[in-house]
Parts: C-alpha cells; sequence; structure tokens
C-alpha cells in the first residue's frame, strides 16, 4: 500500500497568504473502490480528527483494495474562528452561511442525461455521470462572478469527494449524543456502523456534504426507474455525529473508528468494485438502533428567556410528559419562593434526546433539544 500526504489550499487570507489542509492517500495494491472521509469542516467539531487517526492506523495494520482518501482539519477558516474560549466555526463569519450548506448539484440535466444514456451499460452510466458531476463542480469554480469563501472551500472538497464511491462526513453536535444521517436506500448497510440514533434521509439535496454526494445518484436511480429500467444507486454518503463539540477524547474515537471499519469492510460486497478486503478483519460491538424519518426529528424550542438545566438523558427514551428541562427565571429572585422561580419543560409524545443547547442561558426561541420522535428499531 502506497500512503502519501499533501496539501489542499482551500482559502486566502487578505494579506494574499494561502489557507491549505492536509489530505492523505492510501493507494492499495488490488483494485476496490473509492472511499472520501472528512472530519471537523464545522471549527469545534474535531473528534472526528481523532477517528480519521485511528483509521489510519488500522488501514496500515489491514492494507485495504482501492484507494482511501482521508482529510483531517478540512476547514481552517473555521478552525480558527475562536471568540475568548470558544470555537465558533459553525458558519462563514463574512456571509452568515453554515460551512456544511455550501456544497453543490444540479439537477436540472438529470432528464437530459436519462434520455441520452438510457441504453448504456450501468458502468457507462456510472463513469458518464461521475464525468458530468465533476464537469458541474468545475463550471461551478470556473463561475466568472466568482464564489464566495465559503463556496470555494467546500468545491474543493467535495471535487475530492466526488470521485468516490463511499463519502463519510464526520460532525459531532452542541451537547450530542452519537447519531447518523442515512438516505433511506442504504438503512440496511447503516446497520453496520453500530451508532445508537439514526435519522432517515429522503433523496433531495439540501446543500450539505453527504446529500451533494448521494441526491445525484439516488435521484439519478429514481429517474431510471420511472422510464422503467433498474438502476443501483452507485454511491453511499452518511453524515456521522460523534458526540459533543469543543470536545476530544482519542480513547472514545477508537469506538467510532471500528464502527466505520465495520461498515467498510462489509459494504458493497457485491458492487462492481467489490470489498475493501477480501475477509472481515475488525471487530465492532453492536448496539441497539433507533430510528426515525426526517421529518419527525424534531426541535425543542425554548418558550421563554432564562438559565435551563437540562434534565433528559441524552439517547433514552423519554416518555410524554416526563421533564425535558427545567428553566429557571433568577430575576424573580425575592419576589416569589422556588416554585415560581422555575417552569419544568415536557413534551406531547415520547421521543429520544439526540442533543441540547450548548449554553445554559437561552433566550425565548432558543433551539433547546433535538429529538427522534415516531422511533422505530432499525
Amino acid at each position: 500500500m502506497k500512503i502519501e500526504k499533501t496539501t489542499l489550499t482551500v482559502a486566502q487570507h487578505p494579506t494574499g497568504v494561502d489557507l491549505a489542509i492536509p489530505v492523505i492517500t492510501l493507494t492499495g495494491t488490488e483494485p476496490g473502490p473509492k472511499v472520501y472521509i472528512q472530519a471537523n469542516l464545522h471549527g469545534a467539531e474535531v473528534q472526528g480528527n481523532a477517528v480519521i487517526h485511528h483509521l489510519l492506523e488500522a488501514f496500515k495494520a489491514n492494507p485495504p483494495r482501492g484507494q482511501i482518501t482521508l482529510v483531517p482539519l478540512a476547514n481552517p477558516i473555521g478552525i480558527n474562528h475562536k471568540n475568548g474560549e470558544f470555537t465558533l466555526g459553525r458558519f462563514d463569519p463574512v456571509t452568515g452561511v453554515n460551512w456544511n450548506r455550501q456544497y453543490h448539484f444540479d439537477g436540472s440535466e438529470l432528464a437530459g442525461f436519462v434520455a441520452e444514456h438510457q441504453e448504456q451499460s450501468d458502468e457507462a452510466i456510472r463513469d458518464a455521470f461521475r464525468q458530468r458531476l465533476t464537469a458541474q463542480l468545475d463550471q461551478r469554480l470556473d463561475s466568472p462572478w466568482g464564489l464566495t469563501v465559503g463556496q470555494h472551500l467546500c468545491l474543493r472538497l467535495q471535487r475530492m469527494a466526488v470521485e468516490a464511491d463511499i463519502v463519510l462526513d464526520l460532525h459531532t453536535g452542541p451537547v450530542s449524543g452519537r447519531h447518523l444521517y442515512v438516505p433511506r436506500y442504504a438503512r440496511e448497510r447503516a446497520r453496520d456502523f453500530n451508532i445508537p440514533l439514526n435519522i432517515l434521509m429522503p433523496s433531495e439535496f439540501g446543500g450539505a456534504l453527504d446529500e451533494a454526494s448521494f441526491s445525484p445518484w439516488w435521484q439519478l436511480a429514481e429517474r431510471f426507474a420511472s422510464q422503467g429500467r433498474e438502476l443501483p444507486v452507485f454511491v453511499d454518503s452518511f453524515t456521522l455525529e460523534l458526540g459533543s463539540q469543543e470536545y476530544l477524547n482519542v480513547a472514545d474515537a477508537r469506538r467510532d473508528a471500528l464502527g466505520v471499519l465495520n461498515y467498510l469492510q462489509h459494504s458493497h460486497r457485491s458492487a462492481p468494485w467489490g470489498a475493501l478486503w477480501a475477509d472481515s478483519p475488525f471487530q465492532s460491538e453492536p448496539v441497539t438502533r433507533h430510528a426515525c424519518e426526517l421529518e419527525d426529528y424534531r426541535a425543542y424550542y425554548s418558550p421563554n428567556g432564562g438559565q435551563v438545566e437540562y434534565l433528559a438523558p441524552l439517547e433514552q427514551l423519554l416518555k410524554a410528559g416526563e421533564p425535558l428541562a427545567r428553566l429557571w427565571h433568577f430575576d424573580r429572585l425575592a419576589e416569589t419562593d422556588e416554585a415560581g422561580l422555575c417552569d419544568t419543560l415536557t413534551l406531547p409524545c415520547d421521543a429520544i434526546p439526540v442533543l441540547h443547547f450548548a449554553s445554559a442561558s437561552v433566550q425565548r426561541g432558543t433551539e433547546l433539544y433535538k429529538l427522534l420522535t415516531n422511533t422505530f428499531e432499525l
């Protein structure tokens, strides 16, 4: 196996100094799938870098087939976006746009592409469509009107990811349990990650990297199906949320790396490019997995401002009416007894809390929690 480390320029300071990120490419001695894994697009979401560390060590010990591209520290602007002791880095500080909503896909060419390639083989369609997606990105990057800072960054990352058969984007939440965004067509393969909470995604493109990677191929398969031809979805893509932001635990990252390796060793064994390994060298501890549809992944917003005491444990079922949080109003001190100082917040239905706001000081309308509702075992 060959290991090569290069850098990719993704931004430029006002002084003209380039900002570059590390790119690690592993090339096996036998043909196989192409895999792209990136971490730390949002500045405070550092745990994915440790997962990539463990993945690299595992690949060295068990050389895979095919080619793997690893991109830690994917966003140097976000990583350096500090305010006091906190890393912000979720939004482009110039435009205010979420870094992970600036990837590109134009679906207007799908109908013409399907008509043009209706009689070709699956492999020819796959190769031609990948060329079309690459051309879209190159055209976007060469826009005579220019691009925002975030678009420059994301399109250069996407330009690497578009070559892959498997795309994994490693993130974390504010204060968060481990959860996984799963395209519905890949729900069976998603089990291999051994991540306890799962959100099932439709085929629509909303600007994130996982959608930019799976939506084109899924929508292509849907178009062919409408014409009476069954075509596989050639690319798998997932967003893995690996706990809380501003948190780094290299030992914890080993568990999630094993989940990724477990998925990779089983994924697409029947695909034309085969699997990364001939056998299954990795063992990952299975977990009970709960899931909901994207439309049932609900946000709960604070009804008032105050100081919040988060009560509901993450990743555990909360029954309707049980305490979710306690909202304290210390501005009422000396005016009322303890019962009048706080409100107990509850939900109208059973739910599994996934993450909550990082701060204890909240405004009215702050997104306090995100929760799975109408859940089922995956």
